[in-house]
């Protein structure tokens, strides 16, 4: 089309008198979700959102404009027909935005909203052609956003997830019911007692011996998310962020965790009955294939738009259920805990290094008296249980918020407090393999775990490299960078 039929085409539109409920309709719905899809894309990545957003955010409205405007031609209601497309495009545009950046109903800003729309039907209500061609130019912007993200996705390769060996294959010779407990940013023992952190941790030393655990001090997360590092860990192989540039985030991680991956793959092929419990559904918000036989979560309870974590469940209850059931089927537990947590993400929630550290320290507390009572439920009914408590990654204390991560830093203390890892085993029978010195970071952990079930040390041959691996943007050329090295030292080495 060209620029002058373009032209003629906007001024007859913006000249004429008709009204075109359909066509406001899509330009009060349509922006806001390709907002939400740009800015949550990791979250709503399945085709049933995409019905959804479809239907709340498209149909509905389309439906509704064009009831209220064909009721608006009635003789009864003819003197407000000029008044009901403004007031509706208004508020249905501004009520859709709120509702993806903050999911509730939000009485005071849906008041505003209201109020604003009422305002715009009354006064300006001769400018609404105006006010959609400026939600369509917006619409381009949010195409021309969302697009690179879709066609990464579309383009991504699994090819990182290949093992180098037939450990896919693996056969247990040893299957006590293994118990995967993680606590969110738990740091480890050995940072705990220095740099930024100086916090006690004695009380959980003291239990943790008592219960005959064996603690690995100096432990470490490859990644500095849940996501990112859950993701290396269950595929036993470095993906190095996907080659993005969001450190909390990976392609495909929910899928990977809860759909499909190895260290699954292998249990299940080892007949063990697997289950996955969470306080909060972190790892269900993009309603991936459940490839776990049992879950504490329906997809029921959650909702398709949600911008947080929502109420804590119970999982002691499940737990106790779970272990008491199919008695004679080895069992594999993945179980997240979510404390301590990090400090705050945001530099506008931030309190301060010193406060965050504080509450950080009481988040810590929490995280304790819950394993406490998870570990306590498991040795009273599974004293032969193999149970692991590891960390996703550390909980950023000494930074002022965890966004700062994005910012070049060669501060020791800072580096091993995004990447510190409790990681604490109860082996049956407290036997430990002697080669558990192996146990250094996250992404070789289940490979040397299936080496003690299988009573073969080949796998141990191709262990990954143990370097831990940040995202950075501010103060040196984008990119992503080897942080900590095979040996523990601090490096700056772009990949």
């Amino acid at each position: 089309m060209s620029v002058k039929k373009q032209q003629s085409f906007l001024g007859k539109f913006l000249s004429n008198n008709k009204q075109y409920p359909v066509v406001t309709a899509v330009a009060a719905g349509l922006y806001p979700v390709l907002f939400y899809f740009t800015n949550n894309y990791t979250l709503i990545n399945t085709w049933s959102h995409v019905a959804y957003f479809a239907i709340v955010f498209l149909t509905v409205p389309i439906v509704t404009f064009s009831i209220a405007h064909k009721l608006s031609t009635l003789p009864l209601f003819s003197k407000w027909q000029k008044f009901v497309l403004p007031f509706l495009n208004v508020f249905v545009f501004l009520f859709l935005l709120k509702v993806c950046l903050y999911a509730g109903v939000q009485k005071k800003i849906s008041l505003g909203i209201l109020i604003i729309a009422g305002l715009f039907a009354l006064f300006l209500y001769k400018h609404l052609k105006k006010l959609i061609v400026i939600q369509y130019i917006l619409v381009l912007i949010g195409l021309f956003t969302l697009i690179p993200t879709v066609i990464r996705q579309l383009n991504y390769s699994e090819e990182w997830m290949i093992q180098p060996d037939n450990i896919a294959e693996v056969i247990f010779k040893k299957t006590p019911n293994v118990y995967f407990i993680q606590p969110d940013g738990y740091a480890n023992f050995s940072e705990l007692k220095k740099g930024y952190y100086n916090i006690d941790y004695s009380e959980f030393e003291t239990y943790l011996n008592k219960n005959n655990f064996k603690y690995y001090n100096d432990f470490r997360s490859n990644y500095a998310s849940t996501l990112s590092s859950n993701s290396a860990t269950f595929m036993m192989k470095h993906h190095h962020y996907n080659k993005g540039l969001s450190f909390s985030e990976a392609v495909n991680a929910r899928n990977i965790l809860i759909s499909k991956n190895t260290v699954l793959d292998i249990f299940k092929n080892n007949n063990y009955k697997t289950h996955f419990l969470a306080e909060m559904p972190y790892l269900l918000l993009n309603r991936p294939k459940m490839g776990y036989d049992e879950c504490n979560f329906s997809y029921d309870d959650i909702s398709y738009i949600g911008t947080g974590l929502g109420e804590r469940q119970d999982i002691l209850t499940p737990l106790n259920t779970y272990i008491e059931t199919d008695v004679n089927q080895p069992k594999f537990f993945f179980i997240e805990i979510f404390n301590p947590g990090h400090i705050h993400g945001l530099e506008s929630a931030s309190e301060g290094k010193e406060k965050e550290r504080i509450l950080w320290g009481e988040s810590l507390g929490r995280a304790n008296d819950m394993i406490y009572k998870m570990v306590d439920v498991i040795k009273e009914k599974d004293p032969n249980a193999l149970i692991i408590i590891m960390a996703d990654h550390g909980g950023f204390v000494g930074m002022e918020y965890t966004n700062q991560i994005y910012t070049k830093t060669q501060d020791r203390d800072i580096i091993y407090s995004i990447f510190t890892s409790t990681l604490a085993i109860h082996w049956p029978n407290g036997i430990a393999p002697e080669y558990d010195t192996s146990f250094k970071t996250a992404v070789n952990v289940f490979r040397i775990l299936f080496s003690y079930l299988s009573e073969d040390e080949s796998y141990l041959s191709n262990l990954q490299e143990d370097g831990s691996y940040v995202v950075i943007n501010k103060e040196a050329p984008k990119g992503i960078y080897k942080y900590i090295d095979n040996n523990g030292k601090i490096t700056f080495i772009k990949q």
